[in-house]
């Protein structure tokens, strides 16, 4: 779980670095994917009762709204880089 959530953030500033919008916009894509298999190891977790109901929805709560911040970037990206 700490891997995907680091991988989100990582992958964003590796993107950022690289040369051009089109590369920025496929590690966002690279960094949702970090996001969703964040979202089915917390429903693992609470499945298997590593993870007590009350505490997973508010971490994936959470984790929606960095998924619509993740949404509202590449589509940032997208107009950006059709605008040049």
């Amino acid at each position: 779980m700490r891997r995907c959530a680091v991988s989100m953030g990582s992958n964003i500033a590796e993107g950022r670095g690289r040369d051009g919008d089109p590369d920025f916009g496929r590690f966002i894509q690279i960094a949702a994917g970090s996001a969703a298999e964040l979202e089915y190891q917390l429903l693992v977790a609470k499945d298997l009762g590593y993870l007590p109901e009350a505490e997973h929805t508010k971490l994936n709560t959470n984790l929606a709204e960095v998924g619509r911040m993740l949404i509202s970037l590449r589509e940032s990206v997208r107009s950006a880089s059709a605008a040049n």
